[in-house]
């Protein structure tokens, strides 16, 4: 089997406005369905873009230097060809490197009549989800929709705060209050704190019972992780954008700057390199928590990596209440035990909406 072209058909997509502790994205953007031919008539599909950045800012490397790589080879060379991508890191895109992989896998799975879990090796059928919050406006905001989730059985709840240490203590406090005891809650301050900050903050949510404490600081400040992970009892996760990504995480370990890795199939760069950032967090008995994957197909390859290791405790949904589902016939949902559920059909296993890409499409890139 040969790969014989790639293509990507960008079109509309209005994504939920967002607004963290440092900046706001989102709105209209461009979504594009990375499609992947073979002389065999086998088809691989995945999403390119998302609320942060669009698929318009993305494809031109995409087509440039990663295409004529592709064709002509054999879309089941998996490994070899995502080696050869990342070398090309520099100049194209994680996101762009990661869908051609999620393709790839796509193929993979649909030529072997399995869904890709299956060939990674699957470990459960299951797996909790964890509503991951928007920027709310107030700290009674944030406890009304915690307690909203929880009624509709969902465990588990992360808080995305302000960014300023006063109002972010009295976010988690409030939320605290309202769920008790009954409800897991998470803090990810999104890189917003210098050390001494990131320290009040932490030693609040320590005494609140938070299970984990995600970016407080720089990604790149390995000295103050580790300063600030010797000071703290809270597992601290970082490692979601460490530079190097997959080859920069042995540093975070060893140095002793994080308790959890982080990764997803945009921004490490496909499924394979997330499954050895797993593998790697593994050998060393940590948890990988995965991170969302910014579109609704990168979320359906994340749910196949995390259906095939055991050492990812949830499933995250971001934003919770779900406005950037898009471009799916029928998206992921979590039950009223708050549980996702492994994909059953081949590859990917979830339906593209063509019907909607057609009717949004602005353009196809060859």
């Amino acid at each position: 089997m040969k790969v014989t072209d790639l293509s990507v058909t960008i079109f509309n997509w209005n994504s939920t406005l967002w607004k963290t502790g440092s900046g706001s994205f989102g709105g209209y953007r461009l979504l594009g369905v990375v499609t992947l031919r073979t002389d065999e008539g086998v088809e691989g599909h995945a999403f390119l873009g998302s609320s942060r950045q669009g698929a318009d800012a993305l494809v031109g490397p995409l087509m440039e230097f990663v295409k004529p790589t592709l064709v002509g080879r054999n879309p089941l060379d998996i490994g070899a060809i995502w080696a050869k991508m990342w070398k090309m890191n520099r100049s194209v895109s994680t996101n762009a490197i990661g869908a051609v992989d999620v393709a790839l896998w796509d193929i993979a799975g649909k030529v072997a009549g399995l869904p890709i879990h299956r060939l990674l090796g699957s470990c459960r059928d299951r797996v909790p989800a964890y509503a991951s919050s928007a920027w709310l406006d107030t700290p009674e905001d944030y406890a009304e929709e915690a307690l909203h989730f929880r009624s509709q059985g969902w465990t588990a709840y992360k808080i995305h705060p302000h960014g300023e240490p006063r109002e972010d203590i009295e976010i988690c406090r409030a939320v605290r209050k309202a769920a008790g005891n009954d409800q897991v809650l998470m803090l990810d301050s999104m890189w917003s704190y210098g050390y001494e900050d990131a320290l009040k903050v932490g030693r609040a949510i320590e005494e609140l019972d938070f299970l984990w404490y995600e970016d407080p600081l720089a990604e790149e400040d390995l000295y103050n992780y580790v300063k600030l992970k010797s000071k703290l009892d809270i597992p601290i996760m970082s490692t979601e954008y460490v530079p190097g990504r997959l080859y920069g995480m042995a540093q975070w370990i060893l140095q002793g700057a994080t308790d959890m890795l982080r990764g997803d199939v945009a921004v490490s760069g496909g499924i394979t390199p997330l499954m050895k950032i797993a593998h790697l967090a593994e050998a060393f008995r940590l948890k990988c928590e995965i991170h969302h994957g910014g579109n609704s197909l990168n979320n359906v390859a994340n749910l196949h990596a995390t259906m095939a290791i055991n050492n990812c405790d949830y499933y995250e949904v971001f934003p919770a209440h779900g406005a950037n589902k898009y471009g799916l016939v029928q998206d992921i949902e979590v039950d009223d035990q708050g549980m996702v559920y492994a994909p059953e059909n081949p590859g990917l296993g979830y339906e593209i909406d063509w019907q909607l890409v057609e009717r949004e499409k602005v353009q196809v890139v060859r």
